[in-house]
């Protein structure tokens, strides 16, 4: 049995996919069970990663633990799942962490939370692997709106580059971490087959969708705001613009094996993920 917490998360969907290909039984955890919407075949559990006393329930009788975690409460709820897992017998935890966790120079919000999560992993004494994936090509679908109603992608840091990882993938690795042997104590960090500018992936989509898009670059400032303006906490805003950032850095532009060497499949290409997403960014009398 296998928990995966972040069960209704682009991850975590694609993950719970995956090991119920591999015929492997798995229990989800979300904090609305209710619309989980989830296949029939996974037993879904109400669970909330910073209630330590109700993640008993969600870790009894599991053998190994898929843990996502997100926002400031990272390195205590990473440690409250730690912690229960440790105490029901799990045999093995895997993390979604962030890619710039093992850039020393990074101490920004996220990767720091993710560092300290890391580390409450760790001390729990249960078998660890941690997966680092360097961005995701699933942040795209924020651009959704604007393709569909202006033709055009608004976004900071126009000069910069991540060799954003699909989803698909960091399931992929993360599935074989959890089901086969020989991954106790490793960090996989993930990254796509080849860095991208917000403005090469507005031309892809554009291709793909086969209709002129616009690339507009924005201030930060103007950037932060539209962010705080969804409803965002500043904190957590602030910690967005400075990941974000990071693009503007040569760390997040090395392209890695490890997808290939982990699953023995290539990465897929930004232009794969978006013709896999399409639909979101179609105009409704195309879709």
């Amino acid at each position: 049995m296998i928990l995966v917490t972040g069960a209704t998360g682009t991850v975590g969907r694609e993950l719970i996919g995956q090991l119920l290909e591999l015929g492997v039984r798995v229990r989800a955890s979300t904090r609305r069970p209710d619309t989980a919407g989830l296949p029939d075949s996974v037993e879904v559990v109400r669970a909330d990663l910073g209630d330590p006393k109700g993640l008993a329930d969600a870790v009894r009788g599991v053998d190994r633990v898929f843990l996502l975690s997100s926002g400031p409460e990272i390195p205590t709820h990473d440690a409250n799942l730690a912690q229960a897992a440790a105490r029901a017998g799990v045999g093995h935890l895997v993390k979604l962490s962030s890619g710039r966790t093992g850039d020393d120079t990074a101490t920004d919000p996220i990767p720091t939370w993710h560092r300290a999560g890391e580390q409450a992993v760790r001390d729990s004494g249960v078998a660890w692997t941690m997966v680092r994936p360097l961005g995701f090509m699933a942040n795209a679908l924020h651009w959704a709106g604007s393709i569909r109603d202006h033709g055009a992608v608004y976004a900071p840091f126009g000069q910069g580059r991540i060799a954003v990882v699909d989803p698909h993938d960091i399931a992929a690795v993360a599935a074989t971490a959890l089901t086969t042997g020989g991954h106790e104590g490793e960090i996989y960090t993930l990254s796509g087959p080849e860095p991208l500018s917000p403005g090469e992936q507005t031309a892809i989509l554009a291709d793909v969708l086969g209709r002129p898009l616009r690339y507009v670059e924005v201030a930060p400032a103007a950037a932060r705001q539209s962010i705080i303006d969804h409803g965002v906490p500043d904190e957590m805003a602030d910690a967005i613009m400075a990941l974000r950032a990071t693009a503007l850095e040569a760390f997040t532009s090395v392209v890695h094996p490890t997808v290939e060497r982990i699953t023995a499949t290539p990465p897929r290409s930004f232009r794969t993920w978006a013709e896999h997403h399409r639909h979101h960014f179609a105009l409704a009398d195309a879709a």
